[in-house]
């Protein structure tokens, strides 16, 4: 009677690491992915240093019998979502640089801004979210969409163009499978009323938590030479503990 056969320890670790790679990278493709703030639109509920983890799942798309059994759900106004930058390149930006803001507007809804004012249908909405920086100043975009002799400084070309398309009555219409974002930094944010509607297609996710918050610079996410890295990776060696936001750790994101 032969020997069962065992494997060896070297092949067993060996199939721990490529189940664990096979796992990380559907995870990272599929499930969830790690994103890190780099600028103070959203604060203060999300702040320049905060590391998210987002979940890439709840807005898939549903296709077949997924589409019954899988927990996915429709974006809704109030979700704070990650998608990738709809307006052209520019210095500052990479193609599909990734972005999170806040979504106003849904397919259909009519947008209005006055003095800071958000209105949705016709309504005013309450965002206990916002942050006012400069409290009694008038700045861009506080009364939006602009009148018609007047383009929004700090607003793409392509955007200014189009701009006007879209608005019937004062208000901005929002089409069909786009969405209208703001940042909670409403006054510091360069949002859709800068460059536009964010595509459906670009959209992708929702964070859910905080799982690491580091006291970063702003302006730091510029700083992208070797110098600068080598710089930053040292700072963060010796600071680690000190700069840390503990408080923030594990922090739903709301």
């Amino acid at each position: 009677m032969s020997e069962p056969y065992k494997k060896s320890a070297a092949r067993d670790l060996f199939e721990s690491l490529v189940i664990t790679v096979i796992l990380t990278i559907f995870g990272t493709a599929f499930v969830v992915e790690a994103f890190k703030i780099p600028t103070g639109s959203m604060e203060n509920t999300l702040l320049v240093g905060d590391h998210l983890l987002v979940n890439k799942f709840v807005f898939a798309e549903p296709k077949g019998i997924g589409s019954r059994l899988l927990p996915y759900r429709s974006i809704r106004r109030g979700d704070v979502i990650v998608f990738k930058f709809p307006g052209p390149a520019s210095e500052a930006l990479e193609p599909g640089e990734h972005f999170v803001k806040r979504v106003i507007g849904v397919p259909g809804d009519r947008i209005r801004i006055v003095n800071r004012q958000v209105f949705v249908n016709g309504k005013p909405i309450a965002e206990p979210y916002v942050r006012e920086t400069y409290p009694g100043e008038m700045r861009p975009g506080d009364d939006f969409p602009p009148p018609d002799s007047e383009e929004l400084p700090g607003s793409t070309s392509v955007w200014a163009a189009e701009l006007p398309s879209y608005v019937h009555n004062g208000e901005l219409v929002v089409p069909p499978r786009h969405y209208f974002v703001l940042g909670d930094n409403r006054e510091e944010s360069w949002d859709s009323r800068f460059w536009g509607f964010v595509p459906r297609r670009l959209i992708s996710g929702r964070p859910l938590f905080i799982y690491w918050s580091y006291e970063t610079p702003h302006g730091q996410y510029l700083e992208t030479s070797l110098g600068d890295r080598l710089r930053q990776m040292v700072s963060l060696l010796i600071h680690f503990v000190t700069r840390t936001r503990w408080r923030r750790t594990f922090m739903w994101v709301h």
